[in-house]
């Protein structure tokens, strides 16, 4: 029964262990895919101010995620200038971020913020975040480079 106890023990610590080294991905892809944004087009949050799932026919891969896109332009828009398009923060939430965290994001609870793309965890979130963004957008730029390695 110990050697059983002792076991599950060491088995849970390599999973969260493993968690965390997940957490340090430079983009916030989910647990068990390798899709930025969950999918969503991150061109579309400036082309059409909302988020539009992206098609598989448009892919391409950067700072080790997969990003999908609705169109060719779109996919190649990205290419062209992939840091003016990508969301702050390797698409992580822009609050939980500004508090020296990492949490996921709903594709839904976004604000374009002089010039740049953020997205929280959910709508609540992103209120608050709204509130006092120019100081939580200080706070994040210190903690995000130190937090991931980015290729």
């Amino acid at each position: 029964m110990q050697r059983l106890l002792a076991l599950s023990l060491f088995s849970l610590s390599l999973f969260m262990f493993s968690f965390s080294t997940l957490a340090n991905d430079p983009i916030e892809t989910g647990t068990f895919n390798n899709k930025a944004i969950y999918g969503y087009d991150t061109v579309a949050y400036w082309t059409q101010n909302k988020p539009v799932k992206g098609s598989e026919d448009y892919i391409t891969q950067w700072r080790g995620a997969d990003w999908y896109f609705v169109s060719a332009e779109h996919l190649a828009m990205f290419v062209a200038d992939p840091v003016k398009y990508a969301p702050q923060y390797g698409g992580y939430c822009a609050y939980a971020m500004s508090n020296d965290s990492f949490a996921s994001i709903d594709e839904e609870a976004f604000t374009i913020y002089q010039d740049k793309l953020y997205l929280n965890y959910n709508k609540r979130i992103m209120k608050k975040w709204q509130a006092d963004k120019d100081a939580y957008i200080q706070l994040a730029n210190e903690y995000y480079p130190n937090k991931v390695t980015l290729p």
